[in-house]
């Protein structure tokens, strides 16, 4: 009841990130966890971790499994509220898997074979080392999507191209067999704030930087994430100021400092004017301590726990299926299939 009460005032927003790391770092949760926080508020949102999507590549099934509940944990430490949003695992909504199947069997080969993502991804080892899960991921896609009725979805742009071929597969659908599906439309959230390597401020931090010291992972020692603020690459010169350009190190360091205080950059900069690059590093080190700290702890918390943990997944799961397997459902019968009393039950 609640959902369909959230969704009658609020249009639905969907959004997931794979478990692909041991830790989020500083990167993700300023320009991606943060935005998913404050969706909350203005959408009926649905976050999921798809870990279905995780398994086109080569995986580990141990560290899938702990990867899984260590970014669950950590999205929830971060402020995703389960009872607010509808929170899961992919794996645990069959739905995925079956509508993915039913829209294979209305896509094009060829279709599928202009998708750029695959191409990209298969250029060093080639096609011929790819699995078909890989090739078949945008339709794995649609499905996330499409099973929610969902109305936004904030995607960058490379994945522009597959919310297309979403949007193409949902209208193709509803003409062939009837009004099912709505057609969502791509969204661009409030602007995230990049950040870059701290010793390579020319890249976007990342889980598979250059150094280990460019990244701050989110759930290793405040310590070490202090130590790492200070021993960050600086530019030339001594002056605090913001320019991506002439000064990327030092423009890096004060859009953190901002993202984190909510203090805007030329207010930190008049702060710091006559101000050494070691007073703002000092700060901005205890200010990544405090922030850092509850985050790692609630994690921490959560994974003590994992049956609390696996409790708060399961009725995400259930709220999600409580929509997933009505629409499912309407795709069965409108595709001709024989109802079944599981479905059936829930229509």
């Amino acid at each position: 009841m609640t959902s369909q009460i959230s969704q009658a005032t609020k249009k639905r927003i969907l959004s997931g990130a794979k478990p692909t790391a041991d830790s989020l770092h500083l990167g993700n949760y300023i320009g991606a966890v943060r935005n998913w926080v404050d969706m909350q508020a203005e959408y009926d949102a649905v976050f999921f971790i798809p870990d279905l999507h995780a398994i086109t590549v080569d995986f580990d099934p141990a560290e899938l499994a702990k990867r899984t509940r260590i970014v669950a944990a950590q999205y929830i430490a971060a402020g995703i509220d389960p009872d607010k949003s509808i929170f899961f695992v992919q794996s645990h909504v069959p739905e995925h898997a079956q509508l993915a199947w039913a829209l294979n069997c209305i896509t094009g080969f060829g279709e599928a074979s202009r998708m750029t993502q695959f191409k990209d991804k298969t250029q060093k080892s080639g096609a011929d080392a790819a699995t078909l899960g890989l090739f078949a991921y945008p339709t794995l896609m649609a499905a996330d999507i499409l099973l929610y009725q969902t109305d936004l979805v904030p995607v960058g742009e490379d994945q522009r191209q597959h919310l297309e071929l979403t949007r193409n597969l949902a209208q193709r659908f509803n003409t062939r067999f009837g009004h099912t599906f709505t057609v969502p439309e791509a969204t661009i959230v409030k602007e995230s704030a990049k950040i870059y390597d701290l010793q390579n401020p020319s890249a976007k931090m990342s889980k598979t930087g250059e150094s280990p010291n460019g990244a701050i992972q989110l759930l290793e020692d405040p310590k070490v994430a202090a130590k790492r603020i200070k021993s960050a690459v600086t530019d030339a010169g001594t002056e605090i100021r913001f320019d991506a350009e002439e000064k990327p190190g030092i423009s890096n360091l004060l859009t953190i400092y901002s993202s984190l205080t909510g203090k805007t950059i030329p207010e930190l900069e008049t702060e710091y004017q006559g101000k050494m690059y070691g007073h703002l590093k000092v700060d901005l080190a205890e200010v990544m301590v405090e922030f850092v700290t509850p985050l790692r702890d609630r994690t921490n918390e959560l994974m003590s726990d994992p049956a609390e943990l696996d409790r708060l997944l399961a009725h995400g799961a259930e709220r999600a299926r409580e929509i997933a397997s009505v629409t499912l459902a309407q795709v069965y019968e409108r595709m001709g299939f024989l109802p079944s009393l599981s479905l059936a039950g829930v229509r």
